[in-house]
């Protein structure tokens, strides 16, 4: 098996296709977080960018918004369901393209990207170490990285509440180590910013910010989100959950987000750490 099959596997089947279909759904949950990425990536006009974890194409469109004609931003990702559909939305945009790609493993070109920019894309390596030691080689001396991350778990309702709705319906299913490839595997800086530095990567720093996800439409929208994205889905088929035991959890995810409904729509807040570094500056 070649690193990162688990994954690939995982994306290209079910969760692609989950994600794809709840497209919309996720890019206004999630936005905030894309625009914390690109306010402190802060590219220019003329920058050649590398988006890794590209998904269905949102981040990269967007980097290839601020970046204009002179610029141009590669999308890269395993999934070839999230990758077809962000090809899709990019037919008429001549400054982006798109990559199907294991990032550990592709051979990039030699310092070609003057930025490193990812939102979610970078927590499921198999070996971080050696991801990073292969993509820094396609960054040119000093390009800016830029990488956005989920915080600590407990920091994230989004995620822990509907975990916490599945498992009241079950009990729990059995323990995983989160430092593993997912979601939650970047949570410690103090484990990631060593990884990095070995990697070859310089100035490498992490800073938490408190944000808000702001999901689009109403509790019912999101509990059905969360019934085909995030940690409750697991849960579900781990338990061989009937569809009597989904109508109940969708029930108890609507009544547990309430509190989160306000006057300007559900606001739940995020804990997301943003890494940033520089490239090794040593040429290949």
């Amino acid at each position: 098996m070649t690193p990162n099959q688990a994954q690939k596997d995982f994306w290209s089947e079910q969760a692609g296709t989950n994600w794809v279909r709840m497209q919309d759904s996720m890019d206004a949950t999630l936005g905030p977080v894309l625009d914390l990425v690109l306010e402190f990536a802060n590219l220019q006009s003329d920058d050649r960018v590398l988006d890794i974890g590209c998904g269905a194409g949102t981040s990269t469109l967007r980097a290839g918004q601020a970046v204009g004609d002179r610029g141009h931003v590669l999308g890269v990702d395993i999934s070839k369901p999230l990758l077809a559909r962000a090809q899709e939305r990019a037919n008429d945009v001549s400054n982006v393209e798109f990559t199907l790609a294991d990032a550990q493993l592709h051979a990039f070109e030699p310092q070609g990207f003057d930025h490193l920019i990812s939102r979610f894309g970078v927590m499921f390596f198999e070996d971080s170490v050696a991801a990073f030691s292969n993509i820094s080689k396609a960054l040119r001396p000093d390009a800016k990285v830029t990488l956005g991350c989920w915080g600590p778990a407990p920091e994230n309702p989004w995620f822990m509440l509907p975990a916490k709705v599945a498992k009241m319906r079950f009990g729990s299913p059995p323990k995983t180590d989160r430092s593993l490839p997912g979601p939650f595997a970047w949570e410690n800086p103090d484990r990631i910013l060593p990884m990095l530095e070995r990697a070859g990567l310089r100035n490498v720093t992490a800073q938490s910010h408190h944000i808000d996800l702001t999901p689009a439409g109403s509790l019912s929208d999101l509990a059905d989100t969360c019934l085909h994205i995030g940690p409750a889905t697991g849960i579900m088929s781990h338990f061989n959950a009937s569809e009597a035991d989904r109508t109940a959890i969708r029930a108890n995810l609507m009544d547990i987000f309430a509190p989160f409904q306000t006057a300007q729509g559900l606001r739940i807040p995020a804990s997301i750490l943003l890494y940033k570094a520089l490239g090794s500056g040593i040429p290949d």
